[in-house]
C-alpha cells in the first residue's frame, strides 16, 4: 500500500514540479499562432477544445501498453514499478512534450520530418520507413486483442471475426474523416469507461483490503520464472514500453498539435497524457501482482492463462458483474482508441512525406487504402510475435526521438541533458535487447557480448552529438556534417 501511494505521489508531483522544469527549458510563447490557425484545413487541422485533445491524446497513447505490458513487467519484479513512475517522469513524459512542441514549432510536422530536421536526410528515410511500419504494426495489434475481448461478451453469433470486421470498418471511417467528426465525438465516452476502469481499480487497491505484495521490502532481484533467459536488463525495459516511454507516441503527438488552442497547453496536454498513462501501467501493475498473491503465484497463473484472461477476471472478479463490463469496455476502448489513431497518424506521415494534400476525400483514400492492406497482412502473423517486434520498434523509435530533441535543444542553446540522459539510456536498451533476445526475435548473443556492442554503439551517438556541438559552435550547420 505505502509503496502504491509513494508512487502515486511521484507520478502527480512530476507533473508539477519536473514538468514545470521542462517546459521552462523549452520556452513557452503563448502568443505564437498555432497551426490550427495557419493551416486550418477542416480534416486535420482543426481548434477543438482542450480537454477534448488531452483526452484523444490520452487515448491515442494508451492503448494495450500500460496494461499488458504493466502485467507483463511486472512478471520481473519491484524494479517494474521504479520503472514505471521514474521512466514516465524522466523519460517518457520529457520525449512526448519536447517531440509535441517540436512539432508545434515546425507548423505540426509528423515525426519523420521533425527527426530528419535534426538528424539529416539519411536517417529522415529510416524514420519514415520505421514510423510507418510502427503505426501500421499498432494498427494490426491493437484489432485483434479488443475483438477478441468483445467477442468474449457477446453471443455466439458475434464472433472474433465478425468483431474484427466491424473495427476494420470503424477505423477505416476514422482515419478518412475529419478529425472532430467521428473521433472527437465518440472519445468521451471511451474516456469515461477507461477512466472508469482504472479509478475502480484503484479503489479496490486502496480500500479493498487486499494486500500488496509489491516485494521491494526483499529486494530489486529478477522475480521472473525464466530469470535466466530474461534478465531484468534489457528485457523488463521493453516488456513496460508505453507505460514508461514510448516512440509510438511521438508519431501521435503532431495530430493534436494540430487541434491545439495554444502553446501553454502543450505540458497538460502531452507531458500530463503520459503522467496519466504512467498511473494507469502503476495501478494494472499493483492489480496483478495483488491479485495473485505474489510474484511465485503471478507466474504459475499467468503459465496456465493469457494477459487477456487476467485482464477478465480481475475486472468482473473486483468489480462485479457490471462494473466489470465497464472496466473491460474501458480496456478494450483503449486499444481501438490507439489503433484508430496510429492509422490516421500513418495517413498523415505519408501524406507529408509524399507531398499528398489531404483536404480531398479522394486522395486520403488513395493514401490509406496500402495502409490498411498492409494491416490486414500483418493480422495473419502471431500475435505474440507482432506484439515482440511491436514493443522493440516502438523502444527504438523512442531512442531516435530522445537524440533528436536533444541535437533540437542544444541548437536553441537550451539545456539538452534532460533529453540527453534518457536518450543514452534508451540506446543502451533497445540495441542490447535486439542483441541478447533468442532467435528468431534477436541474435541470442551472450549479455556480456550484448552489452559491450550496446556501450560502443552508445559511445559512438555521444562522440557524434559532441563533433555536432564542437562544429555548431563554429557556425557550421547540422545537414553540412552530416550528423
Amino acid at each position: 500500500m505505502t509503496t502504491l501511494l509513494i508512487s502515486l505521489a511521484i507520478l502527480i508531483g512530476g507533473y508539477f514540479v519536473y514538468g514545470l522544469l521542462v517546459e521552462k527549458v523549452f520556452g513557452i510563447d503563448s502568443k505564437r499562432l498555432m497551426p490550427a490557425k495557419t493551416k486550418y484545413d477542416g480534416i486535420d487541422y482543426v481548434e477543438m477544445p482542450t480537454w477534448k485533445v488531452f483526452l484523444i491524446q490520452f487515448l491515442n497513447i494508451a492503448g494495450l501498453g500500460p496494461i499488458f505490458g504493466a502485467i507483463m513487467g511486472v512478471m520481473f519484479g519491484p524494479a517494474a514499478f521504479l520503472w514505471i513512475v521514474l521512466g514516465t517522469v524522466f523519460a517518457g513524459a520529457v520525449h512526448d512534450f519536447i517531440s509535441a512542441m517540436m512539432s508545434v514549432r515546425s507548423g505540426g510536422d509528423s515525426l519523420p520530418e521533425l527527426v530528419g530536421r535534426e538528424l539529416g536526410p539519411a536517417v529522415k528515410q529510416i524514420i519514415r520507413v520505421v514510423s510507418t511500419v510502427l503505426l501500421v504494426l499498432v494498427g494490426a495489434v491493437f484489432i485483434l486483442t479488443p475483438a477478441g475481448l468483445i467477442a468474449g461478451m457477446t453471443p455466439d453469433w458475434a464472433n472474433t471475426t465478425f468483431w474484427i470486421a466491424c473495427i476494420f470498418l470503424y477505423y477505416l471511417l476514422a482515419t478518412l474523416l475529419p478529425i472532430d467528426k467521428l473521433i472527437g465525438r465518440i472519445y468521451p465516452l471511451f474516456g469515461f469507461a477507461l477512466l472508469f476502469m482504472a479509478a475502480g481499480l484503484l479503489y479496490v487497491l486502496l480500500f479493498g483490503g487486499h494486500p500488496i505484495p509489491d516485494g521491494l521490502a526483499d529486494g530489486l532481484f529478477n522475480r521472473h520464472a525464466g530469470a535466466e533467459t530474461h534478465p531484468i536488463f534489457p528485457m523488463m525495459f521493453v516488456s513496460i514500453a508505453c507505460g514508461a516511454i514510448s516512440g509510438f507516441h511521438a508519431t501521435q503527438s503532431p495530430m493534436m498539435v494540430r487541434c491545439l488552442k495554444n502553446e501553454k497547453l502543450a505540458r497538460p496536454v502531452f507531458y500530463g497524457a503520459m503522467v496519466a498513462e504512467g498511473i494507469v501501467a502503476l495501478i494494472w501493475a499493483a492489480a496483478a501482482i495483488t491479485f495473485t498473491g505474489g510474484y511465485e503465484q503471478l507466474s504459475e497463473y499467468m503459465s496456465a492463462h493469457t494477459t487477456g484472461d487476467m485482464v477478465h477476471d480481475i475486472s468482473v472478479g473486483w468489480l462485479g458483474t457490471f462494473g466489470g463490463i465497464l472496466a473491460l469496455l474501458g480496456v478494450v476502448a483503449a486499444p481501438i482508441t490507439t489503433g484508430d489513431t496510429a492509422l490516421r497518424s500513418a495517413r498523415l506521415t505519408v501524406a507529408d512525406f509524399l507531398h499528398i494534400d489531404q483536404k480531398k476525400f479522394v486522395k486520403r483514400l488513395l493514401v490509406s487504402l496500402p495502409l490498411f492492406a498492409a494491416t490486414f497482412t500483418l493480422m495473419l502473423i502471431d500475435f505474440n510475435v507482432l506484439w515482440r517486434y511491436f514493443a522493440w520498434t516502438n523502444q527504438t523509435l523512442a531512442a531516435f526521438t530522445l537524440w533528436a530533441a536533444t541535437v533540437y535543444l542544444a541548437r536553441h542553446r537550451r539545456a539538452y541533458v534532460i533529453c540527453l540522459v534518457p536518450a543514452i539510456y534508451m540506446t543502451m536498451v533497445v540495441v542490447s535487447y535486439i542483441l541478447v533476445a533468442p532467435s528468431p526475435e534477436g541474435f541470442g548473443l551472450p549479455m556480456s557480448w550484448a552489452l559491450g556492442i550496446a556501450g560502443m554503439v552508445d559511445l559512438t551517438c555521444v562522440a557524434m552529438f559532441v563533433r555536432y556541438l564542437v562544429l555548431s559552435r563554429r557556425g557550421v550547420l547540422i545537414h553540412d556534417v552530416a550528423y
